[in-house]
């Protein structure tokens, strides 16, 4: 996609003046399918300005009640200055200002007046009411001979002054001008990129500045920060000191911001499934690494995707080629091959050799690489800094000014060249970190990757992996493990060849690089991926007849299998099982109870899962295994909570809370803080005895949400944003309560979880039952009862049951609620767990609305003694709501009471 022209104007200014403004509203220049293009690509609304608009909204207002100021927005090439002004601009608009609008060029830098004059031009050629036609020619009369073009052949020319003299008499005519036009109607001014402006308009608008304060004229001036010149320099701190101007520096987005920008532009209606989960994974990170939050260069990026074919809109959809990469438009190469024209050969040499050590590089490291002395190197350094192509971070570090830049000089040498200066780089960092390469592991497995030197590579590369996945770097990991698996490949014998037998090859490192990728995939919710590379790690478990790797490759088939389909999770749980008998290992043995316990809880046999668990913590309490204890403290607070004990689950929780934070193990601390939070009183628990209040539990859900974003754990979001919905909801914060449940939910939707998007849908119809919008909480139950029948979680599909009964009642469907509660309840089910006593008190309502206050009382008092030990003599408030009811409708008055 060719726009050379605006993107040099935007990373460099080398362009005419005449492309300063978008193309113009005709877009002559342009075929039909660049307008598409370029129409398609502008985001619909501005992202991430929200405090900086705000600002500049205030300052729109006091203007229009008189106050003047000049307000000042800094940053760089592409960062969305004119987005902004574009929109104040509609503001002012809509608030009867007058705008007027003018630009600078980078030959403006020694033209005087000409981003005024430009404006003026502008003001006529957008204005053509007689009255301000007339009062423009008679400023140019008196101007002259700035606009000749505007002042008729037989006006008189006033007589010319000394220069100093006629400057100030300028400045006069002018900003008079102004000032009287901000008595008719409030004036917004707008200069943008005062960066190539001249030295006598920075005089002239300074002037202008202290005039306008107690005028309705709002002066707005844009400028690049990195490209000051010292005039500029000198303009600003004018006014700082005089305290006159307001300024905003716009800084990249963030990359929550570029995937919101990224949402807007591709909107989901118009967006497959495959294309959504592709921009707002692995693309959103290397298109954010690559722009580094610079909104037009996202643009620019995307348009160049599109016009390769690698991103397209078919039949109203968009999507995507498999397996396309982000190239680098042709513009940006444009551009830096201009650039680095215009420096020394040196210089060029440095160049190369840094795009190939990366974003940053050491000068330490280019001295050795150069073998220049350090006055060489610096003047070097000088004159790419100079050439605005780097930018000195400390007295060590430098990095390129871009991401783009480095990559699009990278991407000129030759693939033979830059594996030769890979090896070179990662040969002499060695050499240079001798004793400590874990401090740079990422930048060896890189470099040893890229030289293809397969044995180092292995190496670093499975080292970096795991230190990413300690540090929650879920996407890193997944690089570093499959230039491990590659490099493992490349270094295997032939097919024939056992791989055990590989003296180069370490035994049982490919399960294990096989499993580190299905792990940072599952971690991310990306289903396929995982349980793709789970499979080839179990198969090259069995064929290398390792058992051990073999039990955990069965292990973490059934953890993932779990989000979707228990019936298959049980399958993988009992092969774990069977190989943890056979292989005598009391840790391994210990773990198989406590999935196969986990299992019969979602089965709703939670005495069977105490059993379970409680043989499991024992083993771990023999061997004095922390992180084991840790895991089944937490599995038997949940057999616990869904058992129907929240006095015994809490107890059970606290102390899993405290080893986690002890052993720093986030992921299960995020699963027990929001867990915990049911023993409150709420939509899921009410059947139940709480033992906190919702004020005491918020807490616990907020740090929950926390903690799982601040490791990149998707599911665990998504858990953690549904239960602190429920908190939310039953404490009547409906709005917030729904923004988390539904943002669970399009979690749990994009990384295909069905049982957190049956807990999301559940939890929906919680709320919008709450709030008496009873048809929509029974759409949300209806869809919740479908998806745990997929999952076959038979907790879910009884509390799913009992939300739906509950609410087909509220609205008068009691054939609806009979049917549903006779497939759920038999007249010999507990009154046990959590779902089992939801379905009862939900038959208890059912009775009371067809007139059986007998048959509910007699459920009743079944509910209150089967209460769960330690909770006995103690009632839920719904269950004495209930038998409140029941008595009254039994004309027992005073019991009801």
């Amino acid at each position: 996609m060719q726009i050379s022209t605006k993107w040099r104007m935007l990373m460099y200014g080398n362009f005419p003046k005449e492309s300063a403004v978008d193309g113009g509203a005709d877009g002559k220049g342009m075929n039909a399918m660049e307008r598409s293009v370029n129409r398609l690509l502008l985001c619909p609304k501005i992202i991430g300005r929200t405090p900086e608009f705000a600002a500049l909204g205030s300052l729109v207002e006091q203007a229009k009640e008189g106050q003047g100021h000049i307000a000042l927005i800094a940053g760089e090439a592409g960062i969305g200055k004119s987005r902004l002004v574009s929109e104040l601009k509609t503001t002012a608009v809509a608030q009867g200002f007058l705008v007027v609008q003018g630009a600078c060029f980078p030959t403006d830098l020694t033209y005087p007046y000409a981003p005024l004059l430009d404006l003026l031009r502008s003001l006529v050629a957008s204005n053509p009411k007689a009255s301000l036609t007339a009062a423009v020619e008679t400023l140019a009369r008196d101007i002259f001979p700035l606009l000749p073009e505007l002042v008729p052949d037989h006006a008189s020319q006033l007589p010319r002054l000394e220069p100093e003299q006629e400057k100030r008499r300028l400045f006069a005519v002018l900003a008079t001008f102004f000032l009287q036009l901000s008595i008719k109607s409030p004036v917004l001014l707008i200069i943008e990129d005062v960066h190539w402006s001249d030295d006598t308009s920075l005089d002239f608008l300074h002037s202008l500045a202290r005039r306008s304060a107690s005028h309705p004229l709002l002066l707005l001036v844009t400028y690049r920060h990195e490209e000051m010149q010292p005039e500029l320099s000198s303009w600003l701190a004018q006014l700082d000191r005089e305290r006159l101007a307001h300024e905003i520096r716009l800084a990249p987005l963030a990359r929550n911001e570029v995937d919101t920008m990224l949402s807007a532009i591709f909107e989901e209606r118009h967006t497959s499934f495959d294309m959504r989960r592709f921009l707002h994974g692995e693309f959103l990170d290397t298109l954010y690494t690559l722009t580094e939050g610079n909104p037009f260069f996202v643009e620019e990026t995307l348009g160049s995707l599109i016009a390769a074919g690698d991103i397209f809109y078919v039949q109203g959809y968009w999507n995507r080629k498999p397996g396309s990469e982000v190239s680098i438009p042709h513009s940006v190469q444009d551009a830096v091959q201009r650039r680095t024209a215009g420096v020394s050969e040196a210089a060029r040499h440095v160049l190369t050799l840094a795009a190939v050590a990366g974003r940053h590089f050491d000068f330490t490291l280019l001295q050795q690489l150069t073998r220049y002395d350090e006055h060489q190197l610096l003047q070097v350094m000088k004159e790419l800094v100079s050439a605005q192509l780097v930018v000195e971070e400390s007295a060590d570090q430098f990095a390129f000014r871009h991401a783009l830049t480095r990559q699009a000089i990278y991407s000129q040498l030759l693939t033979r060249e830059r594996r030769m200066l890979h090896r070179t780089i990662a040969e002499t960092m060695e050499q240079q970190l001798p004793g400590t390469p874990d401090l740079h592991l990422e930048d060896l497995a890189y470099h040893f990757y890229q030289a293809r030197d397969w044995q180092k590579a292995v190496d670093y590369a499975q080292r970096a992996g795991e230190k990413a996945l300690g540090l929650y770097s879920h996407r890193a990991a997944i690089d570093y493990f499959t230039w491990a698996r590659e490099a493992a490949d490349h270094l295997s014998l032939p097919p024939s060849t056992q791989l055990s037998q590989s003296p180069r090859l370490p035994p049982g490192l490919r399960p294990a690089l096989f499993r580190a990728r299905g792990q940072a995939y599952e971690t991310l919710g990306e289903f396929e991926q995982a349980r793709h590379y789970y499979t080839q790690a179990l198969d090259a478990a069995r064929k290398m007849n390792n058992r051990v790797a073999e039990w955990q490759s069965a292990i973490d088939l059934g953890f993932l299998w779990a989000g979707r389909d228990y019936a298959q999770a049980e399958t993988w749980f009992r092969q774990a099982f069977i190989l943890s008998q056979a292989l005598d290992d009391p840790v391994l043995h210990a773990r198989s109870l406590n999935r196969i316990g986990n299992w019969h809880l979602n089965v709703e046999q939670p005495n069977e899962a105490l059993r379970y668990h409680r043989e499991a913590l024992a083993i771990f309490q023999q061997l004095h295994d922390s992180r084991g204890i840790a895991e089944t403290l937490d599995l038997l607070g949940m057999t616990s909570y869904l058992g129907g004990d929240l006095i015994g689950g809490t107890t059970y929780y606290q102390q899993a809370i405290a080893l986690f934070e002890e052993l720093g193990n986030r992921e299960g601390l995020t699963s027990s803080l929001a867990t915990l939070m049911m023993r409150a009183s709420t939509y899921h628990t009410d059947a139940l005895i709480a033992v906190a209040s919702l004020a005491e539990v918020l807490p616990d859900a907020e740090r929950a949400v926390r903690v799982a974003r601040e490791i990149g754990q998707r599911s665990a979001e998504s858990y953690a944003l549904f239960q602190l919905g429920l908190c939310l909801g039953s404490q009547g914060e409906y709005t917030h309560a729904l923004a988390a449940c539904q943002k669970s939910l399009h979690i749990a939707e994009e990384i295909e979880h069905r049982q957190w998007q049956t807990a999301a849908h559940a939890m929906l119809g919680g709320v919008y039952n709450s709030l008496l919008a009873h048809q929509q909480a029974s759409d949300h139950f209806e869809q919740a009862l479908v998806l745990a029948q997929e999952t076959h979680s038979l907790f879910w599909t009884r509390m799913a049951t009992g939300y739906l009964a509950s609410v087909s009642i509220l609205l008068h469907n009691y054939a609806r609620a009979d049917a549903l509660l006779h497939t759920a309840l038999s007249p010999d089910t507990a009154i046990q767990t959590m779902a089992q006593r939801m379905l009862w008190c939900a038959s208890v309502e059912l009775a009371l609305a067809q007139e059986h206050p007998t048959r509910a009382l007699e459920i009743l008092d079944r509910l209150i003694a089967s209460a769960a030990q330690g909770a006995k003599g103690q009632n839920s408030l719904r269950v004495l709501k209930l038998r409140g009811e029941a008595l009254a409708a039994l004309q027992r008055p005073t019991e009801a009471e």
